[in-house]
């Protein structure tokens, strides 16, 4: 069982509730654990929400109407239609529109004494710790590493709690990472994954209730630290299978030798997360060759011999087979090379190609001599340009 925190909201920040606010939040104030000190701790509180997506939608929305009294709000993305499936917090009309801005307008419609800040920008090193210091926890709902190590490590060099949050496909995570009383995001996961190795929602999917559920979880943490009380997830990380509607729950502990954390740190201010995470270096590489869906196509037509591996996993494929293409997932490319010809050009295909570049990689390294292209834009690149009519994945 983890340790109950004290509120991290100073006492002259607690806000006075009005007669509105009384009867908004009456149910709430029913309970012991919350009552009239904890909803004036909620009012005073300011909350850093890092992504306004699957898992930044419901906190959001369910921090707004808990009476968190201001929640800001960092996302640098537009509403994309293949959002609105998890993203409950945009609506259709909102397409196009800065993901902030509709957050915000659906924030103030749910609660308009909430105070919203926004951010229309990425959290770099260059502004992380500045944005981040003005709040008392940050909730972290992004999808990429780079900005995973950047919260985490702000956080424990402002020492603010980082209530951390993961999706993908069935599977979630759910954390508080704060170093004052346990472990940081980095005694769990020393070092990223090598760029690629790990698929994106956009390459590998999620069920768009699961973010719904792992973003209220991480909401409910949210305002346990904000009035204290209560066992938080300090120093355990819960696992959840929505397919299987199953919860485990794992024990961490602080690294004495945490980089950042441990008891002789050796970070000591913000890096170049691109490059830590192995970004920048995959940018520097010698390009890889690539080939439009538009003069694949051509060659098809044409007969020109030509191999397509298409490299997504069975599930994947089962929304679109495309044509031609042997299957060989990503993970098995390299010890299957001896089926590809290299004396004929060889294709490479994934959703939106990226897992495809790191295919042409990792075969160059192992030595393999044939032509290797990356199909533009991936799967998606060829229902854009050669087949609309294409159930989209």
């Amino acid at each position: 069982m983890s340790e109950a925190i004290p509120s991290i909201i100073p006492e002259e920040r607690w806000g006075e509730l009005t007669h509105d606010e009384l009867s908004r939040y009456s149910r709430q104030l029913l309970l012991s654990e919350i009552g009239i000190e904890g909803q004036r701790k909620l009012k005073g509180a300011k909350v850093l929400l890092v992504g306004t997506g699957g898992l930044g939608a419901p906190l959001a929305l369910y921090l707004a109407a808990a009476g968190v009294g201001t929640l800001g709000l960092v996302d640098f993305d537009e509403v994309d239609a293949s959002n609105l499936h998890r993203q409950i917090i945009h609506g259709t009309r909102d397409v196009g529109r800065p993901k902030v801005a509709s957050a915000r307008d659906r924030i103030r419609a749910l609660n308009p004494l909430v105070n919203v800040v926004t951010y229309n920008e990425p959290l770099k090193s260059e502004n992380a710790l500045e944005i981040i210091r003005e709040y008392d926890v940050v909730a972290d709902g992004t999808d990429n590493y780079p900005t995973r190590y950047l919260v985490n490590d702000a956080c424990v060099l402002l020492e603010k709690p980082n209530v951390y949050g993961s999706v993908f496909q069935f599977e979630g995570q759910a954390s508080v990472f704060y170093a004052k009383h346990g472990p940081c995001y980095r005694c769990l996961y020393r070092e990223p994954p090598p760029p690629g190795l790990v698929p994106s929602c956009a390459e590998g999917g999620v069920l768009g209730v699961l973010p719904g559920i792992i973003g209220m979880i991480q909401a409910n943490e949210v305002i346990k630290l904000i009035v204290g009380g209560g066992d938080t997830l300090v120093g355990r990380l819960l696992l959840y299978d929505a397919w299987k509607m199953r919860f485990r729950e794992l024990k961490l502990e602080s690294d004495p030798d945490c980089p950042i954390c441990g008891k002789h740190p050796t970070i000591t201010k913000l890096i170049d997360y691109e490059q830590f995470c192995g970004m920048r270096r995959q940018q520097d590489e010698t390009p890889v060759e690539s080939i439009s869906a538009t003069e694949l196509k051509r060659r098809f037509d044409a007969g020109e011999a030509v191999q397509v591996i298409d490299l997504r996993e069975p599930h994947e494929r089962a929304y679109f087979k495309f044509p031609n293409a042997k299957a060989v997932p990503l993970g098995q490319v390299v010890r299957r090379q001896e089926e590809l010809d290299p004396s004929i050009d060889t294709v490479f295909v994934c959703k939106i190609g990226q897992r495809s570049i790191l295919a042409i990689r990792n075969l160059c390294e192992a030595g393999y001599q044939g032509r290797m292209m990356n199909l533009q834009d991936g799967v998606q690149g060829w229902i854009n340009e050669v087949d609309p009519t294409a159930r989209q994945i």
